[in-house]
């Protein structure tokens, strides 16, 4: 029993430290604010995103499989850290993140159900992990949104952006009116296979939240 509770002690003390690890996405676009979301207010936030979009377009799916799925996809960034994908490709991503969520786990009894649903998250088969995938992404386009709202983005003031001069990122800069439509511009092959977070992402380019 000593061992049962040291181990969910260590694993709660390691997830503690998402509520520190600053999201790099919006510190990469030097934005000015003085506080900027945390990857925990992240996990919260896509989590709370993708019940809304659940019940409103009356998904046919299991919603706890996705909460569960949300609550633990950045289970590696405990280790790795926020990575960007100037940083790094996808593929090494998925070798760092896979080691380093298994050592995060490696106390926890459910660690082959955890690791197990991690996987169907990462490999993007099933409806729920597609499902998951596009609150994850839709949550950070809102964010950016909204932070554009506040006017916390200066174009002018970029020099030491690694990612502004990427060809993808600055066609979608040159063809829009703000960051936060580039920044969806940017995401909307994504959620080619979603007619309904299509809608949602047009919906957002033209109004205020």
């Amino acid at each position: 029993m000593k061992n049962q509770i040291k181990s969910t002690l260590r694993f709660y003390k390691l997830c503690n430290k998402l509520k520190d690890t600053i999201r790099k996405g919006h510190l990469v676009w030097n934005i000015k604010r003085e506080r900027v979301e945390s990857v925990a207010e992240h996990i919260y936030g896509v989590q709370m995103l993708a019940l809304a979009i659940y019940y409103q377009f009356q998904y046919q799916l299991d919603l706890e499989k996705v909460i569960y799925m949300l609550a633990i996809h950045e289970l590696e960034e405990i280790e790795i850290g926020d990575l960007t994908f100037f940083e790094i490709g996808e593929d090494e991503k998925l070798i760092q993140g896979k080691k380093a969520t298994d050592d995060v786990l490696k106390d926890i009894l459910g660690k082959e159900e955890i690791s197990k649903l991690l996987d169907e998250f990462n490999e993007r088969k099933t409806e729920e992990a597609k499902f998951a995938y596009h609150c994850d992404k839709l949550e950070c386009d809102i964010q950016v949104k909204l932070y554009d709202q506040e006017n916390c983005f200066d174009l002018k003031h970029q020099e030491n952006n690694p990612v502004i001069n990427n060809v993808e990122v600055r066609r979608c800069l040159d063809h829009e009116k703000s960051i936060s439509n580039a920044w969806i511009e940017f995401d909307r092959e994504k959620y080619q296979d979603d007619p309904n977070f299509i809608q949602i992402i047009d919906y957002l380019k033209e109004n205020d939240i």
